[in-house]
């Protein structure tokens, strides 16, 4: 990944650049932002023109030794840490050991999500998770000398599935980390981190990409579909329905059958509750416990977002409402039942929800609970 192949974000691409030229590198930068952003491949960029032998003036060289590593993410002195699932049949415990899925998965396209990770290694019901043991490796690695580069680079992304103990024992090294050695912290949800970690590292926050810049990003065929097909006037709404994120813009295009799921379960769940039909909302937590954990997890934040654009979609402002037209259709008449006396417990009562499955609370009572409160808050 090249600064040049990253979607937007001028700004922070000419920041990163300028720090580098400057001298001036933090031992741990905070990159923090909602999916789809490119957080991962500004990360990657930055990680590459700091180890390029023969930096350009806005990039890497491309042909130094160190960038031919980095082609295939391979370097000796470029580390991963992120959310994995043990698996003790396999003999998989630490990052390492899905290195080769990693890479390979990384390199397809820099822009995904936990989700989407998890599917490829096959997680099923399990969440993923940076384990203690992960912290022994940590240490391990960058307590030795560089091999080839300047610098030594450990990127881990989603500091906020650390472990606690595995937490603690990357704060000692941020602390006092070895000469040259640089921490590349990628969060989605920031506040999750450990406070001190936060506080030791450089925050940078990477906002949504640019909607001229998402416009022009659109593959040119996805899905079947043919970008020039499209007129000025629908290119406009799926950029703003991604609001920027590049995922979601994919996302929006391929129709996902995903999306679909969560839509006809927010649909089922609000129908029920507002009948109060208990009998089918206990059929429905089967569904729900059906889903496997991090899938509960995505369904739940997916209602989350549905309940805000439903009480913003009363104030009639298309231009901070961001829904598909299915979904408008929908929220066109449930809107009504989220208003300024329940949208903060429906709200919160979600949000609990969400906790509690992290928490392996068992997802029946979750679902059948949550339903029954619901059918309170909306009536």
């Amino acid at each position: 990944m090249f600064f040049k192949d990253i979607i937007g974000q001028k700004e922070i691409k000419r920041r990163l650049i300028q720090s580098v030229k400057d001298g001036y590198i933090p031992h741990a930068r905070l990159i923090s932002g909602p999916e789809g952003v490119g957080k991962i491949a500004l990360a990657l960029a930055y990680a590459r023109y700091l180890s390029c032998s023969n930096r350009r003036e806005e990039d890497a060289c491309g042909v130094c030794p160190s960038c031919i590593k980095y082609n295939k993410l391979s370097h000796p002195d470029l580390h991963f840490v992120f959310p994995i699932i043990k698996n003790d049949k396999k003999k998989k415990e630490v990052c390492d050991d899905y290195l080769k899925e990693w890479r390979e998965f990384v390199l397809q396209n820099p822009y995904f999500n936990l989700s989407s990770w998890l599917n490829f290694i096959g997680a099923e019901n399990s969440q993923g998770m940076i384990y203690a043991k992960e912290s022994e490796e940590i240490l391990r690695k960058l307590n030795l000398k560089a091999y080839e580069s300047e610098y030594k680079i450990m990127i881990v992304w989603m500091p906020e599935k650390m472990h606690e103990a595995c937490s603690n024992k990357l704060l000692k090294m941020i602390e006092e980390p070895p000469v040259k050695t640089v921490f590349l912290l990628i969060s989605e949800n920031p506040d999750r981190v450990i406070g001190t970690i936060q506080s030791r590292s450089q925050s940078l926050p990477v906002p949504p990409i640019a909607p001229e810049d998402l416009a022009t990003a659109i593959p040119p065929v996805i899905a079947g579909l043919n970008r020039n097909l499209l007129n000025e006037e629908e290119i406009s709404n799926l950029v703003h329905l991604a609001n920027g994120s590049y995922l979601k813009a994919l996302e929006v295009i391929e129709t996902g059958e995903e999306n679909q799921q969560y839509l006809n379960l927010f649909i089922t769940i609000m129908r029920n509750c507002w009948k109060r039909d208990v009998k089918n909302m206990k059929s429905e937590a089967e569904t729900f416990a059906a889903m496997g954990r991090e899938k509960q997890k995505s369904f739940l934040a997916y209602a989350q977002n549905m309940i805000r654009e439903n009480f913003l979609y009363r104030l009639n402002l298309p231009e901070i409402n961001y829904l598909n037209p299915e979904e408008a259709g929908f929220s066109k008449n449930f809107s009504p039942y989220v208003n300024e006396n329940n949208v903060i417990g429906l709200m919160d009562e979600l949000a609990l929800a969400e906790r509690h499955v992290e928490s392996n609370v068992n997802p029946r009572m979750i679902f059948f609970d949550l339903s029954m409160k619901i059918a309170v808050l909306i009536k």
